[in-house]
């Protein structure tokens, strides 16, 4: 008997298994589209119009269906130079578009600031959609967002990566793996609730860390590489999941962060964000940390840090990309 095949279809199994556990564990992600919607304050809404800004939707980076962005100019293009915002959706990782953030974009650009909502390749049961390959498509589309504010008469120096859920994993990922490569300087980083590490012993939320299978099928799917049970059990699958997790690649060169957690949260496991708030101190990154002792992954519980959050997020915005 050939072993080569029971031991392809335990491979298959382990994979079904992780497409099955990549869609369903981020459902609530994809359910709560965590999008900041500050309603407890209106200092951080606008009411749209020609006097704030003018808007540029669909316009294509890539060959991909998803591969649009959808832009938004301030009205006063005078200035020399502009800050860049880029803001990424939610969805956990298997549905949201970029028109889910359209409050926040448009608060973005009415404090002088271009900004950008970009679409990236969802996952599907069909696809082999990955977080590592949607990376790669926010990478792909950073130059082109900058090239077409450019070509409407708005020159950018700089640029902030930010997002909720899984777009706060993809603007975290791009701020501090990919920063060396931006055609701008990433100045800064900020968001909610995005996963920024995969160790086994941090995601019991859904039992991997009680199953070297469950972990390799899951995190092989999320990374878009083959890891296997054995990968799991001797700690060589980091190396694997690393292009993912944004916190392994943070230095004392990386831009600073604003970022909130809840740590009731079920969808993103909150210990995760502990290894971000570890490792921005020992590299002595500039960042605010934020912890909801009662909310779960829409921060829906705790009002008052939640406006300290966003307070923070304004600030931090107006020190490291000031519109002069």
């Amino acid at each position: 008997m050939n072993k080569a095949i029971p031991e392809k279809r335990g491979r298959a199994v382990f994979v079904g298994m992780g497409i099955l556990a990549f869609v369903l564990a981020f459902l609530g992600g994809a359910v709560s589209k965590f999008a900041i919607k500050p309603s407890w304050n209106k200092e951080y809404t606008v009411v749209w119009s020609d006097e704030i800004g003018r808007m540029q939707t669909d316009i294509p980076y890539g060959q991909g269906e998803a591969n649009k962005f959808d832009l938004y100019l301030p009205t006063d293009n005078t200035k020399e130079r502009y800050g860049l915002v880029v803001y990424l959706h939610a969805g956990g990782f298997t549905s949201g578009d970029k028109q889910d953030d359209t409050a926040m974009l448009q608060w973005l650009c009415s404090k002088g600031y271009v900004a950008a909502g970009i679409n990236y390749t969802l996952r599907t049961d069909t696809n082999s959609a990955s977080v590592f390959s949607q990376s790669n498509e926010i990478k792909d589309a950073v130059p082109k967002v900058i090239e077409a504010a450019r070509k409407n008469g708005y020159q950018i120096d700089k640029m902030t990566m930010a997002g909720g859920s899984a777009g706060h994993a993809l603007a975290m990922i791009y701020a501090y793996r990919d920063a060396g490569e931006a055609p701008v300087p990433v100045v800064l980083t900020f968001g909610a609730v995005g996963p920024a590490s995969f160790y086994q012993e941090d995601w019991g939320i859904y039992g991997l860390d009680q199953s070297d299978e469950a972990c390799a099928a899951m995190f092989g799917v999320m990374a878009g590489v083959e890891i296997t049970p054995e990968e799991i059990r001797d700690g060589t699958y980091l190396e694997k999941v690393k292009p993912i997790s944004a916190s392994m690649w943070i230095t004392e060169h990386s831009a600073p962060a604003v970022v909130a957690y809840g740590t009731q949260d079920r969808i993103q496991p909150y210990l995760a964000s502990l290894r971000l708030k570890t490792a921005l101190e020992e590299h002595g990154v500039e960042f605010q940390y934020f912890e909801l002792p009662h909310s779960g992954h829409g921060l829906q519980n705790d009002d008052a840090i939640s406006e300290q959050w966003m307070n923070s997020v304004a600030e931090y915005l107006e020190k490291y990309m000031p519109v002069k």
